[in-house]
């Protein structure tokens, strides 16, 4: 299975969030936080693809071009599933992430999820019931490894396209 993810600058490795106005990019293989879900993806027989980045101040100031441009790079990398997060509790990103999610399920053929922390509130209460959004807690906090396991177990199901009712009560909002 390959995966895609979609990171904002900080989980790109590419700033704090000083750097919030960086422009989209993107790189085939791995970069910035990949390595923390590379052994949960491996044990789904997944592997990290291609990463695409944003700013989450670029997104937000840009948002109906960059949704047409990340749903290009997407269909043009044509990966198995789309990860947008994990986001943690980075409100821009948690935004960013569910949008995008959102986009690339009503515009290609290809099944993305997002990831975030329950700090996001009102992004989870807007989108939840249009895109799976896996539970995980804010930055730093406990339960990441579970988290990141739970979004690998997710994506191979949406791949697969198997039936993911239970799995959805179980770890997404």
């Amino acid at each position: 299975m390959n995966v895609l993810m979609i990171f904002d600058q900080i989980q790109a490795g590419m700033g704090g969030k000083e750097k919030a106005d960086i422009a989209p990019g993107g790189k085939k293989g791995e970069i910035g936080s990949v390595p923390m879900i590379k052994p949960h993806l491996a044990e789904v027989d997944g592997k990290v693809s291609a990463c695409l980045y944003c700013g989450d101040k670029y997104f937000k100031d840009n948002q109906e071009e960059l949704e047409r441009k990340m749903i290009g790079m997407v269909k043009k990398l044509n990966p198995d599933v789309v990860i947008c997060g994990p986001a943690y509790n980075y409100e821009g990103y948690a935004y960013m992430s569910a949008v995008l999610a959102h986009k690339i399920n009503e515009n290609t053929d290809i099944p993305g999820l997002a990831a975030m922390s329950k700090e996001n509130q009102d992004v989870i209460a807007k989108y939840k019931d249009i895109v799976n959004i896996v539970k995980m807690p804010k930055k730093g906090g406990t339960g990441l490894n579970k988290s990141l396991s739970n979004i690998s177990i997710l994506a191979e199901k949406m791949f697969k396209k198997e039936n993911i009712e239970q799995l959805k009560k179980d770890i997404c909002y």
